[in-house]
């Protein structure tokens, strides 16, 4: 997470920003760095960096980055510091909030066959039944899983809804957007459960590739995925082995606590990280970064 924020950094200061802000960023990191770091840990403000990479500057990135500096007191700017524009984000546990704004460029870029991006969408549901949802979902991962707990108020800053379904759950990520998960509204703890997991080991893995490649291997290679209809890139095979093993651990938890009822769906998880696993170390050709991340997932599958 470090060494991304200085990547951040580099390109924040390359990119061709107008005068005050500039001059606000030179200010700060000269006499309080932190507060230029914090803005830029902020996902609000790293999406719009990032996808300004390729020169043109996404057009909110000056005033939200004002704002996260102290440079603007619209109130109705998406500010992920102590002044939030009200009724946009909405507490859930300690530093998370669920995000009612999103200025994420890419939101309704989809990759997934059975979606059509991810617009903000409570699904007919008010923000307290979310909170009240993903409250629950992290007290079972703290529970059975506390060292991802713990991993998720690192990473993850704020969940964005994206309607409500009682019959399958999708959410997704998106590797500019580290520290953002959208996920839908679905009233089995455990499904919620499973997707905040899946969902913040991708910002993970997506934080390390922003730094490494991990696999060498072609993006038009093509392979059948263990929980996707399409065929995947391998590095589509990594984020979901990386993704379930955890799931898997928290399961298998659950059931020596006595969860019995929790057998077919531990059992489901576990084929399927078999399955991706499998052809992961098969025809993987990882960087040396990669290559320690392959060993443990060798290990734990």
């Amino acid at each position: 997470m470090s060494a991304g924020l200085k990547r951040l950094l580099r390109d924040l200061s390359a990119l061709p920003l107008e005068g005050r802000v500039r001059a606000r960023v030179r200010e700060l990191l000269a006499s309080d760095p932190g507060r230029v770091f914090s803005a830029l840990r902020r996902p609000t403000v790293g999406a719009l960096i990032r996808c300004s990479r390729s020169g043109r500057v996404e057009p909110r990135l000056a005033s939200v980055l004002a704002a996260e500096l102290g440079l603007d007191a619209d109130p109705s700017l998406p500010c992920l510091s102590t002044r939030r524009p009200e009724g946009a984000f909405h507490p859930v546990e300690r530093d998370l909030v669920l995000a009612t704004v999103d200025v994420n460029p890419l939101a309704l870029v989809e990759a997934h066959p059975d979606k059509d991006g991810n617009a903000v969408d409570l699904g007919g549901h008010d923000a307290r039944a979310w909170c009240d949802a993903l409250r629950e979902a992290l007290g079972v991962i703290e529970a059975y899983a506390p060292v991802v707990r713990e991993e998720i108020d690192l990473v993850i800053q704020q969940v964005v809804p994206v309607g409500y379904d009682e019959e399958r759950h999708l959410s997704a990520s998106y590797a500019e957007a580290v520290g953002t998960i959208y996920l839908t509204l679905h009233p089995n703890v455990m499904t919620m459960t499973e997707a905040l997991i899946h969902e913040h080991q991708h910002n993970k893995l997506n934080a390390l590739f922003d730094l490494d490649p991990i696999l060498e291997n072609d993006f038009d290679e093509r392979y059948a995925s263990p929980v996707r209809p399409d065929p995947r890139p391998l590095f589509g095979i990594l984020l979901a082995v990386h993704a379930f093993l955890p799931v898997e651990a928290l399961y298998r938890r659950r059931l020596d606590a006595g969860a019995a009822h929790l057998e077919r769906r531990y059992a489901q998880i576990v084929e399927k990280n078999r399955e991706g696993a499998a052809v992961l170390l098969e025809h993987a050709r990882p960087t040396a970064v990669g290559r320690g991340l392959l060993d443990e997932i060798a290990r734990l599958s």
